[in-house]
């Protein structure tokens, strides 16, 4: 799949609907970019689609690639990201990431410990938290 209206800064192919899409408020995509153990994923999000809260078992890292969207931590604001940007999530740290409203996402994601792969999903964010965290600028 090709976004047309970031096809100059798509580095790799979005590939194909998220199988995870159960845990995701609007569409995504995943193309694996390396099996495990040692995993990275390019995952590619529509404008407002965010996953779950969730968290890693081993930590996570994100590497934002393209477009605007935004990562939070459970009681923490929401932080803004865009190209370029790098994320360190702790092991266990409830958590989520997403595309702004008005902007693609597209992001690496890799295990911080690939010998500890598991990720635990909860409750979806809720419209309310989801506008808090498009005031960010």
């Amino acid at each position: 799949m090709i976004i047309k209206d970031m096809k100059d800064t798509i580095l790799f192919d979005a590939g194909e609907q998220n199988p995870y899409s159960q845990f995701f408020v609007g569409k995504s995509y995943l193309k694996m970019l390396s099996p495990g153990p040692n995993a990275i994923g390019n995952v590619t999000f529509e404008p407002s689609c965010r996953n779950n809260w969730h968290s890693h078992a081993g930590g996570q890292l994100l590497f934002v690639t393209a477009g605007e969207g935004y990562y939070q931590a459970k009681g923490e604001p929401a932080q803004r990201l865009k190209a370029g940007d790098v994320v360190n999530i702790p092991a266990g740290v409830k958590h989520w990431h997403g595309a702004a409203d008005d902007s693609w996402f597209v992001h690496l994601a890799a295990a911080g410990d690939p010998s500890k792969p598991e990720t635990e999903w909860f409750e979806p964010v809720n419209d309310e938290q989801y506008a808090e965290a498009n005031k960010v600028k």
